[in-house]
């Protein structure tokens, strides 16, 4: 073997063990060593089937993320004033979309096994942010002229607006 080639073997083998993803301001339960409960003998007893975490799960964050981009591109090339319509299902899909993937990386990260109630409260504060952006989305759209009208007054300025 070259002296080059068991270099390299030795740097890649790696013996640290791997870290677990722990949020640091946030308590964790006591865990049984493994994760085992019961006896390892035990039947594994799978979840109750749920179809708002199943195929339709799926279904929904399939079709936000579709949506976005046709409605992106129609809302920046058009000159012109944006429908109403448009650019609310561009916010509401946007929203829709947040809202699905938050769930998931809460439900991936903050577990129940091991946070216990908070993760709860991370879903609940996570329905609070989102009902509030909802009202958000509706100011935005009765008000400020919506989400290109938000767009266009950041970009030009206030000043520009008043003129």
């Amino acid at each position: 073997m070259l002296p080059y080639a068991r270099v390299v073997a030795k740097r890649s083998f790696q013996t640290s063990s791997a870290r677990q993803f722990v949020i640091p301001f946030l308590p964790l339960l006591p865990q049984k060593p493994g994760g085992v409960q019961g006896t390892p003998n035990d039947a594994f007893i799978p979840p109750k089937p749920h179809k708002m975490e199943g195929s339709y799960h799926w279904w929904l964050e399939k079709s936000f993320s579709y949506s976005i981009l046709p409605l992106t591109t129609v809302a920046f090339l058009t000159t012109g004033t944006l429908s109403t319509v448009t650019d609310t299902a561009l916010c509401l899909s946007a929203l829709g979309y947040s809202y699905m993937e938050f769930h998931s990386c809460i439900t991936d990260y903050v577990q129940t096994r091991q946070y216990g109630k908070y993760h709860n409260y991370a879903l609940y504060l996570l329905g609070a942010g989102t009902l509030a952006s909802l009202l958000g989305i509706y100011n935005l759209e009765t008000q400020k002229g919506g989400f290109k009208g938000l767009v266009k007054s950041l970009w030009y300025g206030e000043e520009e607006e008043k003129k």
